[in-house]
């Protein structure tokens, strides 16, 4: 009955997008194709899904990726509709981070041999940036560009032999990140926060175009990083923590971790010169109660009511991006793909994405007790 329930939501979804779709055949197959991305399916790429919708050949699951007439963009904005409708609270957090998707080869686009948090190291690899929404109802992913270097803007062949269109030039992980935000903000997506890690917390163009839009947001940076004490004088965020006096510290939970709460020491110090009316900046540091010399530090923008545990609880959320990437990959096939150009590497997550908003859904609308059976003609 439950799982009756679940496809049945899974319909709705579909019907929902499938105005996106000008024909009956890929729209049927992108059901499909979800369907299968959370089945339990050892790899989840063109054959096998293929194999598992009846199909003896993977041509139809890859021409919906690489050549079918469908909006991709537009089912992006239709996932991010459906996960505000469900998930949506004005106390939302909009979080940005990135993850790597390891490949062979140098043709895939965007390829090449770079940093990838999720191998921890140099690798081969496609680089994802993201835009999730968390809030106390649920989390999904909402947006998604895929990370292009300079080594390939400027290699405009081989950019067209990956399918990468010759508008899209070198942009930067928080420019990218800033391209999705304003289409959260222009969609009227509700939050309160953003919140990301230190490779967009030291983009200060970044931060200007978020005080910009009085969007607040709790950014990690580095601890020797310059900052502008409230005093005028610049010193590094390690140097105004460390001044401060012991009685500062406050140890919080922001959270209930695999292990037990979250818990680490906080403070914060006021920083700046330019404090707009009812806004304040503050770096604020954490500390591990096992190791108070691993301390990690954060560039913050909000209302000046704004508390330490306020900030420390957006900090702590930005792990719910981590729990929807390990969800996605684990359960909705966002590195399964065996795709090579630019439009089916974004078909392939956008669908993935959908899939993985709809188990969010399903689960919070199971917790609420609001499943319902499809509608019958």
């Amino acid at each position: 009955m439950v799982m009756d329930l679940v496809a049945a939501e899974l319909d709705r979804l579909c019907e929902r997008i499938g105005g996106r779709f000008t024909r009956s055949e890929p729209r049927a197959r992108a059901r499909e194709y979800v369907s299968g991305l959370v089945a339990g399916l050892e790899r989840k790429n063109g054959w096998t899904l293929a194999g598992r919708a009846g199909e003896v050949a993977p041509d139809g699951m890859q021409r919906l990726l690489r050549r079918a007439d469908w909006d991709i963009d537009g089912v992006r904005d239709d996932v991010r509709d459906y996960v505000v409708e469900h998930l949506g609270d004005r106390q939302g957090v909009l979080i940005g981070d990135e993850t790597g998707f390891l490949k062979k080869g140098v043709r895939s686009a965007g390829v090449q041999r770079q940093y990838s948090g999720t191998a921890g190291r140099i690798e081969n690899s496609q680089i994802g940036v993201f835009l999730a929404y968390a809030s106390a109802h649920g989390h999904a992913l909402i947006d998604r560009e895929l990370y292009v270097p300079e080594s390939w803007t400027s290699d405009r062949e081989r950019c067209r032999a990956a399918g990468i269109p010759d508008e899209i030039g070198f942009a930067t992980k928080p420019r990218l990140l800033m391209a999705m935000l304003g289409r959260a903000m222009d969609a009227g997506v509700p939050f309160s926060w953003v919140t990301a890690d230190e490779a967009y917390g030291q983009a200060p163009y970044l931060r200007s175009w978020l005080e910009d839009r009085d969007a607040w947001y709790v950014l990690a940076t580095r601890c020797n990083d310059p900052m502008e004490s409230t005093g005028g004088g610049q010193a590094r965020g390690d140097e105004l923590i460390a001044a401060l006096p012991g009685r500062s510290w406050q140890r919080l939970s922001v959270g209930a971790g695999a292990h037990g709460p979250r818990e680490y020491d906080w403070a914060r110090i006021a920083i700046g010169t330019r404090w707009r009316k009812g806004r304040g900046h503050w770096l604020v540091a954490r500390r591990s109660i096992s190791d108070p010399m691993e301390i990690a530090y954060y560039l913050c923008f909000g209302p000046r009511r704004a508390t330490l545990l306020d900030l420390a609880w957006i900090a702590g959320s930005r792990w719910r991006v981590e729990e929807c990437f390990q969800q996605a990959k684990n359960e909705a096939g966002l590195d399964h793909y065996q795709v090579r150009t630019w439009r089916a590497w974004y078909a392939h997550i956008t669908l993935s994405m959908l899939a993985l908003a709809w188990l969010a859904t399903t689960k919070a609308l199971a917790v609420k007790g609001e499943l319902v059976p499809a509608t019958r003609a």
